[in-house]
């Protein structure tokens, strides 16, 4: 099957071979776009039921959250993250909105399985879909899927837009031709529906037949203020249904009545078959339908087949800690199915009745989403998770019987201190090769030192300029080097690599892309222990997180920073 450049995989990702009949405008005819709509490329099974696909937004969605303010390395990052889980759409932004979103598109990551989408908005008014600079920015990143939203409420169509409600209509069923026209996937955003719905129920429910017979792939609801509820939901969308096939159907609800994912499940059983959230459910205002939850509950719950294999099911916990290390955002321990106390149970009746019977107080076993059954009176839990986790990474003959007690030990130790080597795979993998005790380290350290200079240089600018001396040991002798950098961890990177160049050139290829520090005691105020994570990068494309927890912000970085070199020698082969 051939690859498209955004790494989608299938027919869907690139022009359709078709030789249906077209209009004599050169706009699909309805036997084409019905074929179109058919013709779903991830695995043939669009018209299954009981499949649902999922649609995640978090990089336009969860963009629009207060205090969110993704990087393009961020995106990119993530979305690789979405596809390895399995995710079916990945919606990456709004092309020609801001320079991040026009990034992204312009160096998308390559996807094993998911679709990316674009997102915009439909033709505007005045203007044909054909001469439209909006459509066409959509249509110019060559991506397979276009999702395009639409009003479809009466009284935002005459007040906001200012136009009459029939031209809104050929807006809709316009665009979404050009981009079927153009051999695309189409996806509409019904904008504000169930209001549009209550309001007029006749208007609304054109306003999705058009986008639906221009030859629209999903069709999706959309619940934009967040007000309706549950029993509404599954009530307007069962009679959507009897318009528009459910396996055409899809549902995008906010959060503002803590109802999103009450309301997605609603729209499912009402007939949906295409679910859009985000991840931990991140979004404007109050957020969006938290995909972390919805996804378990429609395949454990539900019996839904979400194109999620049981095996990445068990890391859903990881992406959602994923998300949050790369916002610098607290796990939230309470969430559901992923949390760090979701299966925990302490003392008294609960925990008396656990040892009888464990379903007495948890609703599927913790296994199912990875994560594990924690009773906080015992000292035992932890064992069985790292035994997984060195499974997951390989590394299950790296630790023999011998030393797995004294490993979980030392993992409980330094988590305790502040480490997390969840979202750390390379430190964790070097703890693990130390702990069995016959890892050769590549370097020691003997020393560092760093100096910070704030000062105007000779064209009265204010600059901040830092310098590093780092002594270290290699191949048996000694190692000095110094360098400076624009601030101490630059300057302490570049020292090392000077050093360690002469006998390490592999070291040449490492970059840092990321860096994140987070306050861990902030009662401690300036005395505050910290955690540094880094994130780097190779030539060849590998991608690597390191951790450091000090007191001291410049020595977290460097234990981050030596094990992040440590494990690109390690990887490379070099001879310790």
């Amino acid at each position: 099957m051939s690859q498209h450049p955004n790494g989608t995989k299938g027919e869907a990702s690139k022009p359709n071979s078709s030789c249906a009949p077209r209009s004599s405008a050169g706009e699909p005819s309805a036997s084409e776009a019905a074929l179109h709509r058919s013709g779903s490329s991830r695995d043939g099974e669009q018209n299954k039921t009981n499949r649902v696909y999922i649609y995640d937004s978090t990089l336009r969605d969860g963009a629009q959250s207060r205090g969110v303010d993704f990087s393009v390395s961020d995106k990119q990052a993530i979305a690789r993250q979405l596809d390895k889980f399995g995710i079916d759409y990945i919606e990456g932004g709004w092309p020609g909105a801001n320079p991040t979103d026009d990034a992204f598109f312009g160096d998308l990551p390559k996807t094993a399985t998911a679709k990316v989408s674009a997102f915009g908005m439909t033709r505007r008014a005045g203007r044909s879909a054909d001469n439209d600079p909006g459509l066409s920015t959509l249509l110019d990143t060559g991506v397979g899927t276009i999702c395009l939203v639409g009003k479809s409420w009466d009284f935002q169509v005459t007040t906001a837009l200012g136009i009459s409600t029939d031209e809104n209509l050929k807006m809709v069923e316009e665009s979404i031709r050009r981009v079927v026209a153009q051999k695309r996937e189409a996806v509409f955003d019904a904008e504000h529906f169930f209001d549009g719905y209550k309001a007029n129920p006749e208007y609304a429910l054109a306003c999705v037949k058009a986008a639906y017979t221009a030859g629209a792939r999903w069709v999706v609801l959309c619940d934009t203020n967040g007000g309706t509820l549950p029993h509404e939901i599954e009530e307007i969308v069962s009679e959507v249904a009897k318009h528009i096939p459910g396996d055409h159907l899809g549902i995008h609800c906010h959060n503002d009545t803590e109802n999103a994912v009450a309301n997605s499940l609603a729209a499912v059983r009402a007939g949906a078959r295409h679910v859009q959230g985000t991840i931990n459910g991140i979004g404007e205002r109050c957020g969006n339908a938290n995909l972390i939850s919805l996804i378990p509950t429609l395949a454990l719950k539900l019996g839904y087949d979400v194109g999620i294999p049981a095996e990445k099911l068990k890391t859903i916990g990881q992406l959602s800690r994923f998300l949050d290390d790369r916002l610098n955002r607290t796990p939230n321990q309470h969430a559901p199915y992923v949390g760090a106390a979701a299966f925990a149970h302490k003392g008294g009746l609960h925990v008396s009745a656990m040892a009888k019977d464990t379903s007495t107080y948890e609703h599927i076993a913790p296994e199912l989403v990875g994560n594990s059954r924690a009773i906080l009176v015992s000292d035992k839990a932890g064992r069985s998770n790292i035994l997984t986790r060195l499974k997951e990474l390989g590394l299950e003959d790296a630790v023999d019987a011998e030393h797995i007690d004294a490993l979980v030990a030392e993992i409980k130790s330094r988590e305790a201190q502040g480490f997390a080597y969840e979202d750390a795979d390379a430190s964790f993998e070097l703890l693990v090769r130390r702990k069995q005790g016959d890892f050769k380290e590549f370097f020691g350290v003997k020393g560092y030192r760093v100096q910070g200079e704030r000062r105007y240089n000779d064209k009265g600018e204010l600059v901040n300029v830092s310098d590093a001396v780092v002594k270290l040991w290699v191949d048996g002798e000694d190692a000095m080097s110094v360098a400076e950098g624009n601030g101490p961890v630059n300057a302490l990177d570049s020292a090392i690599r000077k050093a360690l160049y002469y006998k390490y050139n592999d070291i040449s290829s490492m970059r840092l892309t990321d860096y994140k520090v987070r306050i861990l005691t902030p009662s401690d105020a300036t005395m505050a222990i910290t955690r540094v994570m880094i994130e780097s990068r190779d030539d060849k494309g590998h991608i690597w997180t390191t951790i450091g927890v000090s007191p001291n912000v410049i020595d977290a970085s460097f234990m981050a920073l030596y094990d992040s070199i440590t494990y690109l020698l390690l990887k490379a082969g070099a001879k310790a």
